[in-house]
This record gives structure tokens, sequence and C-alpha cells, in this order.
């Protein structure tokens, strides 16, 4: 998604991550990122609000600061991403020393592409409102085929037996990875109840799902059974330092090393990709 595109619910947001001092940027009238400052009194914080941590950076490295970052995992010492915009909408292996491009091919140009996962020996990407989900071979990304959904597609990760999918919704959508076919569905919330939107890309780690928030600085620790927020991760501290100016130029992308239980994290346009610690992940 690109942030001409659709105007975020960062109204809602502003008010759920109104706790611990979080801020967010809200878009004005003439499309302009306006800070609001987040009330810390008792009377604007939720009940119970899950704790917010802010991340250790443990390395930095190279990324393309032409990827429309929308997915990214990591899989056998190497990075896979997808990328968006029409027309440049691409599918890739990533050196992660270097943010080499080892391997690349191209989305439909009509498409916009989003989230990625691994199932078995093959990548499954999104699409933003094609509604196609490609198959692509691993090893060679030859094309195998795709699938139909209804609905928007924006983040994708792989779970213990079943794709997850964010749609912009609070909603998360566990697919089955033969068919694509629906399985069944998760409301991501607050403990206070609170239903939190705008869910984009993903990262199952050990029976939690990340998600970061389209257009914040904020990833969340979700239970992958409940739905419930266990955690804010705040990457405020990312996102200063690349100081990027294009709006359009968020966070969004995480990828696990599960067996180096290494956390990986970057952004759209992004010209670095940081290694990141959080407590209690």
């Amino acid at each position: 998604m690109i942030a001409r595109m659709k105007r975020p619910l960062l109204s809602l947001l502003i008010a759920a991550f109104a706790f611990h001092g979080c801020a967010l940027a809200e878009p004005d009238a003439r499309g302009t990122a306006s800070t609001q400052a987040a009330e810390t009194t008792e009377a604007a914080a939720p009940a119970q609000a899950p704790p917010v941590v802010a991340p250790t950076i443990v390395a930095r490295f190279p990324h393309d600061p032409g990827a429309f970052t929308q997915g990214l995992l990591w899989h056998d010492s190497a990075l896979y991403e997808s990328t968006g915009q029409l027309e440049q909408s691409t599918i890739r292996k990533v050196r992660l020393e270097d943010g080499k491009v080892l391997q690349s091919v191209a989305i439909p140009p009509q498409e916009f592409g989003e989230g990625l996962a691994l199932w078995k020996d093959e990548l499954v990407s999104l699409t933003w409102q094609a509604g196609v989900a490609h198959r692509w071979a691993l090893k060679d990304f030859r094309p195998k085929g795709s699938f139909r959904y209804d609905g928007e597609g924006w983040g994708l990760t792989t779970g213990d037996d079943a794709l997850i999918m964010s749609d912009g919704s609070p909603i998360l959508r566990f697919m089955d990875p033969s068919s694509f076919t629906e399985r069944g569905t998760l409301l991501v919330h607050m403990p206070d109840g609170r239903a939190i939107p705008q869910l984009n890309e993903l990262e199952y780690v050990n029976g939690s799902i990340l998600a970061n928030v389209w257009q914040t600085p904020f990833i969340l620790k979700i239970d992958a059974k409940t739905g419930l927020i266990t955690q804010v991760i705040d990457c405020r501290a990312l996102v200063a330092e690349v100081a990027e100016t294009d709006r359009d130029a968020v966070l969004n992308g995480i990828a696990w090393d599960a067996k180096g239980k290494r956390l990986f994290v970057t952004g759209k346009l992004w010209p670095t990709l940081f290694e990141i610690s959080v407590p209690g992940l």
C-alpha cells in the first residue's frame, strides 16, 4: 500500500497506544504528517495495557533503498523479500551481509506485490487488490501456479500448519497452504477489547505473530491463539535513524532466523536493515 492510496485509521491507534508516552503521526488534511503527543495520565491509559519495549540494535546491514519492501523472511542463510508498486513488484533473494540481490523475478506488471511466506519448497506471494497469490519454486523462482482469494492482500507468514494473512483490518486470516481457502480468523485486540486495524507485514515466532501496524513505528506481538496483543515493540529510534522524508517509506518488513535466534526489521525504501533484540522474544 502507499500512503496516497489509503488514509490510515490513526485516530483509533492514537487512542489505543496512548500509554507509556507513545505518540503517533497522523496526516492532516494536506497529507502532511503532524505529531500528536500521547496522553500519559491514568485517565487516558487503557487498563492492563501491554508492555511497550524498545529494541536494542545488534547490527546494521545494507538494504536496497529502491526496494518498496512488502514481505520479508529468512531461510537457509538468506533473506527473501517481496517488493511492491505497479510495474516494479518483485520477489528476490538477498544476501544479508551486503544487501546484494542474488536472484529476482518480476510479479506481473499490473499487480501490486504484497506479503511473502514460505511453505515447504515454495514461496507464496500476495497481491494488494488483484486477489491473486502467486506460487514460486524456492530453488529457482519458477512460477508454480497461483491461488485466488477475496479481499485485499497485505501481509503473509507461515504458522504451524497454515499461512497467516493480513488484509489491513484487525482480523488475521488462516489460509490452507494447499488450496488457500480460509480455515479460520483471529481478531487482534488490546487487553481492553479494542481491535487494532492496519495490520501489515507479519512474522510468526514461537507461537506469537509479529505485525507491523501500517504507517506507525510500532510492531505488535500477538498471541496466535487468542489474538491478544501481549507486547508493543517501539521502533521510533530506528525510524529516526533512517530519517526518511518520503511518507511512503514506513517501517515494514520482519524476518526471524529461528536457528540463530535473530530478528531483522527494515522499511519501505530504507537503506538499512537492522538486526534487533527484543526483551521476551
